[in-house]
């Protein structure tokens, strides 16, 4: 039972204001240096951890296109947790209150014990119980901020009221970050439309330029001009056809939304692995981590693209009966691994260009992320994708 606090002087009333109002704009600068969602709620919990001595915190938000929670941000969580994302899937009780809107408690915040420590001893860093805030926005619920310390049991209602308004805060940043994705993502549309009347007008150029050879052969036939003559003009009205055919093609792929065809990059991947598996005879499996925490769409399709040329090579060389593909997304990075049992390989004996190990590798660094190929003969090959996410603040 906690025993209750002096009255406040009006002395400390005043410096405790004054802290609080320096906490608030300390965080609400640090929500205005960035419009990029991760970034700004990244930089917003290191405030909160710092200013007011917290020993972790992390931040739920519900997913625009799933309706399902993911981890959207998290500061110095314990091992227990950093080193098992999958303890951070699925419910928990803060969760499940948030839900069903009885969170209580002083402005609508309560301390809670963490059920996913529960149970556990070893590397939990002595947490146990941790203030969860909810996220609303006019009326609508964007997610939950949890914060916590080793040696609460409780907090004052002043601490809640201001951790109440940080929560206030980090809602006004998380719709201002999503409404400036969506207008980034009109604009991305509207570049896409120039572009492609930039290609229209290319190809346009292309065929008048095909045309024009081919009146040219015309002429020359109705002169009786040399045979010879007249077939180099059709060459050329030709090479001129190919290539325009070549840059209409390479055009449509490259306006295409996405590979994933309108999917998340979750559903694309298990469409992918059963339809390639069922193809090619393989028993396969899909597993996923995070599945619910979205992903910049140069990632989404640069993995998709990584599973799907390894994949190729599983049923090309690898010789194999088993597929594993596990994909494990966290607020820091988007891991990706690709196993078989085939038949492997030695480093050294690889032929050149064997396995598209060169493409997979360049498609990686595209995505500033590494590569790591694990392969013995006749046990089976390994690839292990880690892109990162967290930018640096």
């Amino acid at each position: 039972m906690n025993t209750p606090l002096p009255p406040e002087s009006d002395a400390e009333k005043l410096r405790r204001r004054n802290r609080e109002l320096s906490i608030l704009n300390a965080i609400a600068e640090a929500l205005n240096r960035e419009v990029d969602l991760t970034r700004s709620l990244q930089s917003a919990l290191a405030q909160v951890a710092g200013l007011l001595d917290l020993q972790t915190g992390w931040i739920w938000l519900l997913s625009e296109d799933t309706g399902g929670f993911y981890l959207a941000a998290a500061q110095n969580l314990p091992p227990a947790l950093d080193h098992h994302p999958e303890r951070m899937e699925g419910w928990c009780y803060c969760l499940d209150t948030f839900e069903a809107g009885d969170m209580s408690g002083a402005a609508n915040v309560n301390v809670v014990t963490c059920t996913r420590l529960k149970g556990l001893v070893d590397g939990t860093d002595g947490l146990r119980y941790h203030a969860s805030i909810p996220l609303y926005a006019h009326g609508k619920e964007l997610g939950v901020l949890n914060v916590a310390s080793a040696d609460w049991r409780g907090l004052s209602e002043n601490t809640l009221r201001l951790l109440h308004t940080i929560g206030d805060l980090l809602s006004i940043a998380i719709e201002r970050a999503r409404l400036f994705e969506q207008s980034t993502q009109l604009g991305a549309a509207e570049e896409r439309n120039r572009l492609a009347r930039e290609i229209h007008d290319t190809i346009a150029q292309g065929l008048a330029a095909t045309v024009l050879q081919l009146e040219i052969a015309d002429a020359l036939l109705d002169a009786q001009a040399d045979p010879v003559r007249v077939q180099q003009v059709i060459q050329k009205a030709l090479a001129l056809t190919r290539a325009n055919m070549e840059e209409a093609r390479r055009s449509v792929l490259d306006l295409r939304a996405a590979p994933l065809e309108g999917r998340t990059l979750v559903e694309a991947l298990a469409l992918l692995v059963g339809t390639e598996g069922t193809e090619g005879g393989l028993a396969t499996s899909f597993e996923v981590t995070g599945e619910n925490r979205p992903l910049p769409v140069r990632v989404e399709v640069g993995l998709y693209r990584i599973a799907q040329e390894a994949i190729t090579n599983v049923l090309r060389h690898a010789g194999a009966t088993r597929l594993l593909v596990r994909l494990v997304v966290t607020p820091e990075q988007a891991q990706m691994s690709i196993e078989d049992d085939g038949c492997g390989f030695e480093g050294e004996s690889l032929p050149k260009g064997r396995y598209g190990l060169v493409g997979l590798n360049e498609r990686t660094r595209l995505l500033g992320g590494t590569l790591e190929v694990c392969s013995e003969p006749g046990v089976g090959t390994s690839l292990h994708i880690s892109v990162p996410l967290e930018a640096k603040l």
